[in-house]
């Protein structure tokens, strides 16, 4: 980055945000993206399609939970499983391996670069903000790809760890992964606070924690405005914001 960052003050409370909708967010629709690369193997399916079959995909698959013990491939598995179960929704019929397998890696390292990802306007603001003030963590469903993403988006200097869900061996909402956050922040959940868009994995999972928790409903507020209000408050308060429901 071309301008120095603040540095925050020692024994300050932390803050975990999470990555994946409230910090940064897909450049271009999952099927866009999934259609255009499937295309390069040979495969002709229309993006609307893919779209579908992605967000169902993604609601019935469980998320990846190791019994709080590392993921032994990063969870690359578990996104293997998500990509054949969303080509055989919107195909009808399973890809055979030699099809998928090299497609599959196509679409891994695609989401691995810094061109797949967008970070949200107002995240830089947010972060300014808050650094001085806290001590802040990205805590995240993701694996390892995380690190580069965010280094290549310069957000990485504003964190003092990334805690991701693959390293952990659990899943938002398990308290297990929150339980973990808190011990590496060296916090008790009580001092900890974390934002978030989902209301289930983020906001309820991070209150049965025992982490203060606000909710981030990008239809109604920006994360700048939970910035601006966690400052305002007293940190020790154990106050919630959330959203109104869309």
């Amino acid at each position: 980055m071309s301008e120095s960052i603040p540095q925050r003050p020692p024994s300050t409370p932390a803050i975990f945000i999470d990555a994946a909708g409230t910090l940064i967010r897909i450049r271009d629709r999952v099927g866009t993206t999934y259609s255009r690369i499937a295309g390069s193997h040979g495969l002709r399916i229309d993006p609307e399609s893919l779209d579908v079959a992605f967000r169902a995909t993604w609601k019935s698959l469980p998320p990846p939970q190791h019994e709080g013990a590392p993921s032994p491939d990063d969870d690359k598995s578990w996104w293997l499983e998500l990509v054949r179960r969303c080509f055989h929704l919107a195909l009808g019929n399973p890809l055979p391996s030699e099809t998928l397998s090299p497609l599959f890696e196509d679409l891994y390292a695609f989401y691995a670069r810094p061109e797949a990802w967008d970070v949200y306007p107002d995240v830089v603001p947010a972060l300014k903000l808050l650094h001085p003030r806290f001590r802040l963590h990205v805590l995240s469903n993701f694996d390892r790809r995380l690190f580069s993403i965010l280094d290549s988006l310069h957000l990485k200097p504003y964190f003092e760890k990334i805690i991701i869900s693959s390293e952990v061996g659990a899943s938002k909402p398990s308290s297990v992964l929150f339980a973990a956050a808190a011990r590496a922040a060296h916090c008790l959940p009580e001092n900890c606070i974390h934002i978030g868009d989902d209301p289930e994995c983020d906001f309820k999972g991070a209150r049965n924690a025992g982490f203060r928790a606000y909710h981030l409903d990008r239809k109604t507020a920006t994360l700048h405005d939970i910035a601006r209000l966690i400052t305002e408050e007293d940190p020790t308060t154990p106050t919630k914001v959330r959203s109104k429901e869309a």
